[in-house]
């Protein structure tokens, strides 16, 4: 994929608004809504949100770091790599998309969650991610280079570091969404 830095980052910063609008909107069911399993095994909503966060503790640090230690001016032009554009692909939420298999260190199946601790830092997340891609502005975002969460031998471009970050997001706040939705409301006592 070849196409301009500001077009990425304008795209990029749209996507992460939207997420951080609809986990607003999710904040205002109850935990236990938030909790609720569409099937067994399945993920709740507040577990697909945790599962974010644990990416989100590794990328947003990593991201901020590579992005101060960058000796790398910002050009005109961003092209994709081989491999951040297959990872970048995979993770964007398309109808009849493949489940993934989740490592289990990020896998949140059974913890225990706190409604608000989840969600704040999911929106903590979100909001330091709208302002790296302000700063990513200013380096250039094919150079620059940061690790993967999965290996410390690969590194990935940054604007596909972005790509893959946050598609994730929202391919699981769709899939948090349609956990919400699977809830009866019609046996709810009144």
């Amino acid at each position: 994929m070849k196409t301009t830095s500001s077009y990425l980052i304008s795209d990029l910063m749209q996507r992460t608004e939207a997420n951080l609008r609809l986990v607003l909107e999710l904040q205002k069911f109850s935990e236990n809504d938030l909790k609720h399993r569409p099937s067994a095994g399945a993920w709740s909503a507040l577990e697909c949100i945790e599962h974010l966060n644990f990416y989100g503790n590794y990328y947003v640090p990593e991201i901020e770091k590579q992005i101060d230690a960058s000796l790398y001016p910002a050009t005109e032009f961003f092209k994709s790599g081989l491999l951040g554009n297959y990872f970048a692909k995979s993770m964007l939420p398309t109808e009849g998309s493949k489940k993934m298999k989740t490592l289990k260190s990020s896998n949140p199946l059974g913890k225990q969650l706190d409604k608000k601790e989840v969600m704040d830092k999911f929106i903590e997340h979100q909001q330091k991610l709208l302002q790296l891609l302000k700063k990513a502005k200013k380096v250039n975002l094919s150079r620059t280079k940061t690790g993967i969460s999965i290996s410390n031998l690969i590194k990935l471009r940054l604007g596909d570091t972005f790509r893959v970050v946050i598609y994730h997001n929202q391919r699981h706040l769709l899939q948090a969404q349609k956990a919400l939705d699977t809830i009866d409301r019609t046996s709810v006592n009144i």
